[in-house]
């Protein structure tokens, strides 16, 4: 993410009036305007077998997935950000323009991106009561990271590589780690100078 020229401030309500009328989007992080920058195929890829794997697992349930361009309202009127995925089988999820009550969030990690999706992004996510869990997905290497709402309210990491099955308890859906991975092309060690 970088922020844009001359740090545009605005309140949240001008915020969502005018990334309507934008081409590229924005995150709104306290008050300040953030642009999303692009990923990588691999990022890409990884996200979108993330999504159709779980969007054919929740196909006859109430539950939605939604990637890329649907924004998720952290604190109303705080913050505001784009997940790489997002599912929600809240029924007061209604509002065409964001989702309010996220089960699981999934973040596919960027060098760009992966020190706000950790730390800044995480703490936010975390105040949200429905939010049971919190992906982050490597895609330098085969790795997911989960972390879990426990009945405490703690947040617990279980860690996931590629001969691995992952179950998502938010979503009740079990996942092959290998399937998120299918296209991938990892750059080879040792190759980076041929």
């Amino acid at each position: 993410m970088v922020a844009l020229p001359d740090n545009i401030l605005m309140s949240a309500e001008e915020y969502l009036i005018w990334e309507l009328t934008q081409e590229q989007r924005y995150e709104y992080w306290d008050g300040e305007v953030v642009a999303m920058t692009g990923g990588t195929r691999n990022h890409n890829r990884v996200s979108l077998n993330f999504s159709k794997i779980l969007d054919d697992a929740l196909a006859d349930r109430a539950c939605e997935v939604y990637i890329v361009d649907v924004k998720v309202q952290v604190e109303p009127g705080q913050k505001y950000f784009y997940p790489d995925v997002v599912v929600t089988c809240d029924e007061r999820d209604r509002d065409p323009q964001l989702v309010q009550f996220p089960c699981l969030i999934i973040e596919v990690l960027s060098p760009s991106t992966e020190a706000a999706d950790r730390g800044k992004k995480f703490a936010a996510y975390r105040q949200s009561p429905t939010l049971q869990e919190y992906v982050l997905v490597q895609v330098a290497q085969p790795a997911v990271e989960v972390f879990r709402r426990n009945e405490f309210g703690k947040w617990v990491l279980s860690e996931y590589s590629l001969g691995d099955r992952l179950l998502l308890e938010s979503v009740n859906v079990e996942i092959a780690i290998a399937s998120l991975y299918q296209q991938v092309q990892f750059a080879a060690e040792g190759t980076e100078n041929q």
